[in-house]
């Protein structure tokens, strides 16, 4: 159903974007480059986030970490990463496909600065095995999403 939320969203807002299908696991970051031959990095990983009362999802460059600093002072206050269970309920998507496409309730999406260094990147579509490729510009026009910084440099959480 998930991957299925994905491609009727697709559909109506960016037909010309097909979803990539792999028979492998894509679920982590790791294994996601592995599977489409890029670096991590490419790999965008989408984080929900409990911040007050106000459930955030962000969106960053797979080998990049949160800072808890940049996610204070991005959005006003302590910011919890969500559990998996909560995560599906909200999102539509099980963990290791989740996405900002095709949600299951309207959340807002944020995108953080680090995947603009990239031409292209791959977020996941729904399934644990499915993304698409798009440049991080196309993925803010699609998902409404703002531009944020809250990921420490690549070269910090190394």
């Amino acid at each position: 159903m998930s991957l299925e939320s994905v491609r009727a969203h697709l559909a109506e807002v960016a037909p010309d974007i097909a979803i990539i299908e792999l028979a492998t696991s894509t679920a982590t970051v790791a294994l996601a480059a592995e599977a489409h031959g890029v670096e991590p990095g490419r790999i965008a990983k989408t984080l929900a986030f409990r911040i007050g009362d106000e459930v955030v999802l962000v969106v960053a460059r797979g080998d990049a970490r949160i800072d808890n600093r940049k996610m204070k002072d991005a959005f006003g206050g302590k910011a919890k990463m969500l559990p998996a269970d909560e995560v599906v309920e909200l999102t539509g998507h099980p963990v290791g496909g989740v996405c900002p496409f095709g949600l299951a309730t309207d959340l807002p999406v944020h995108l953080d600065a680090s995947l603009q260094e990239f031409d292209d990147v791959l977020p996941a579509a729904g399934a644990v095995h499915s993304a698409v490729r798009l440049s991080p510009t196309r993925l803010a026009e699609i998902t409404g999403g703002h531009w944020v910084d809250v990921c420490q440099a690549v070269a910090e959480s190394a």
